[in-house]
């Protein structure tokens, strides 16, 4: 257990935040209504060691911090035996109101939360609404018959068991430490309500047929009925295309001369759907990711038909003053920005599903996405997941994953639970243009049957990548040789199956006083200063990563984008005031690992197509 005292680090969006205005932007970019009514703000909370509702509360807690992050208000650590309560008072605004007659609603009143960290009860006017398991995903509620005309109570009743279970944890260490960070619980996303009509569209799957020029879209509802919906396409205003098509039923809208979307041009259609009783919007884009061979018969990664390099950074998605919360919807648009500035066209989300906003962005400012899988599982042995692979990397490629005790995923329950989560997220974030990988494991990381759990990721989006098992204990599987080395040359060969791709590399250290949360650094080669930082980086670009691309290399993911508590690795400080590496130099030899690559891939031969057939 750390035991140092960390110092408070405040955001310049936490320093201005207005708490009768948190994070008020609509939720849900993809799918958007005029009916919109945030509850974030002050609740009451209390922490008990019953699940019953209490009668007295210890304070109040700004929604959506959790208790553990300091814009909550309350800098509290929930155990694991402990139970965290919420509760708050609200009327329906007009928003919600639209459409009501007498004391009955015209359709459904849906209550949604963005995330509950980790197990929640759900009670209305002191009715229960419903329950849910899971801390990363979102889930709703009607609670249409439970609301009254004044005054509503709304109650929560939390438990996180954080890591101390099987339960899906990510980063979250109730001993936090080193690549480790501290557990966080209960509400971390926004909470808001919604009117719908009786017949309301639930979610949109849309499909780029990039080849076909056309929009593959399906509509769904909450009922199985079938009824007509008006769809529309505008790019930048102007309409082009409307047509009729049937709830629930697969169709293609033609995009003739279509924009393509890629991280240099983020192109992306607006869409609005009508039908007789529902309207909502959404955008698009249109993109292709796949791996063929390039000019010289060596495997790539290719967008939109031409091969295309990734070039990325490990994004944690922690905040000093928010935790798992970022402190403003603008905190989300400044890293993105940041990593673009500094060269790069990537982002491998870390261990953490964020709120669809944080998706959006990458989307409309051109970033790709490698999402990653939340892990779960018991404690991580140290020696096996961590020391063995990372001193003797040959060894992890020859262990097998079905021994689940020595993955700490002897628990049937969360292994099921570990694969109902995988198809709820790649169903959250499927329509995503800026979402081109799945990572379904990391580092040994509670994996397990990596090989059927890719086939069913394969099958629920084959339009993806996937590394199956990031950093070691490949299983032969997936689209990409993955690679974890902080410690030692790449040596790059092509590979005859599979892309090769450093996964995660780097991790060079500087601790910039004024902006740490400790004085202990944890990190692997250390600077004293950001300029012998950024010179040892260019060197490293230009004698490993540079050399690499003639050979195959197709991806790098550099870690990471800022400091996270002691892990000092950042490119920016862990509350993003500065930027530690010099931009012109970063800028520069990223610059050159462009043109490194595209003149490996170029030559006049025409390239040849290259699927890896499934398992």
């Amino acid at each position: 257990m750390n035991y140092e005292t960390p110092r408070t680090l405040i955001t310049r969006w936490g320093n201005e935040l207005d708490p009768e205005h948190v994070l008020p932007e609509y939720p849900r970019p993809q799918l958007v209504r005029e009916s919109y009514q945030n509850l974030n703000g002050y609740w009451d909370y209390a922490v008990t060691d019953s699940e019953q509702t209490p009668d007295t509360y210890d304070g109040r807690i700004l929604v959506p911090f959790s208790p553990e992050a300091p814009l909550s208000g309350v800098n509290r650590q929930v155990q694991p035996d402990e139970w965290l309560h919420y509760r708050r008072t609200f009327r329906l605004d007009e928003t919600v109101l639209a459409g009501r007659s007498g004391t009955d609603f015209a359709g459904h009143l849906l209550l949604h939360f963005g995330a509950v960290d980790q197990i929640c009860r759900v009670y209305v006017n002191g009715q229960e609404a419903g329950s849910h398991t899971g801390g990363y995903l979102p889930f709703t509620l009607d609670i249409t018959d439970l609301v009254s005309e004044g005054d509503n109570v709304l109650t929560l009743s939390v438990r996180d068991f954080s890591d101390a279970s099987y339960h899906t944890k990510g980063k979250q260490s109730l001993e936090r430490g080193g690549m480790w960070y501290t557990a966080q619980s209960g509400i971390w996303q926004t909470v808001w309500l919604e009117r719908v009509p009786e017949t309301y569209i639930t979610a949109l799957r849309m499909d780029p047929d990039y080849d076909g020029a056309a929009l593959g879209l399906k509509i769904l509802t909450n009922t199985d009925r079938s009824v007509p919906a008006r769809v529309t396409v505008t790019l930048h205003g102007e309409r082009k295309v409307s047509r009729i098509l049937y709830t629930g039923k697969a169709a293609k809208i033609p995009l003739p001369d279509f924009q393509s979307w890629s991280p240099e041009n983020p192109v992306l259609y607006d869409l609005e759907i009508r039908t007789a009783e529902d309207r909502v919007t959404s955008y698009f884009g249109m993109r292709k990711v796949e791996v063929k061979k390039d000019a010289r018969g060596i495997l790539r990664f290719f967008l939109n038909g031409r091969p295309y390099l990734h070039n990325g950074v490990l994004d944690q998605g922690y905040w000093p003053d928010g935790l798992y919360t970022a402190p403003a919807d603008e905190a989300f648009v400044h890293d993105i920005c940041e990593v673009k500035k500094l060269g790069f066209n990537m982002l491998r989300k870390h261990i953490k599903i964020e709120p669809d906003r944080w998706y959006y962005h990458c989307d409309r400012l051109g970033m790709l996405v490698w999402q990653d899988m939340v892990c779960g599982g018991r404690t991580y042995p140290y020696w096996y997941a961590t020391i063995m692979p990372s001193v003797f990397p040959w060894t992890a490629r020859v262990f097998r994953d079905h021994n689940y005790k020595r993955y700490s995923r002897q628990d049937r329950a969360g292994r099921e639970e570990f694969l109902q989560e995988t198809r709820q997220t790649i169903c959250l974030l499927y329509d995503h243009p800026s979402i081109v990988a799945w990572v379904p494991f990391n580092e040994g990381w509670g994996q397990f049957d990596a090989s059927r759990v890719t086939a069913l990721v394969r099958k629920l989006d084959p339009s993806r990548l996937i590394d199956e098992a990031s950093g070691w204990f490949d299983q032969r599987g997936g689209d990409m040789y993955s690679m974890h080395n902080y410690f030692r040359g790449i040596h790059v060969r092509p590979k005859k199956d599979r892309v090769l791709a450093l996964t995660e590399f780097g991790g060079y250290s500087y601790r910039d006083p004024e902006h740490s949360m400790f004085g202990k650094v944890y990190g692997y080669k250390k600077f004293d200063v950001p300029e012998k930082l950024s010179e040892a980086l260019a060197r490293y670009w230009r004698r490993q990563l540079i050399p690499g691309v003639k050979n195959g290399m197709g991806a790098s993911v550099y870690t990471q984008v800022s400091d996270v508590e002691e892990e000092v690795n950042g490119l920016l400080t862990y509350d993003r005031a500065e930027v530690k590496v010099i931009a012109g130099i970063m800028g520069e030899v990223n610059r050159e690992y462009r043109e490194a690559f595209e003149k490996a891939v170029s030559s006049n031969k025409a390239a040849e197509t290259f699927r890896k057939p499934l398992d």
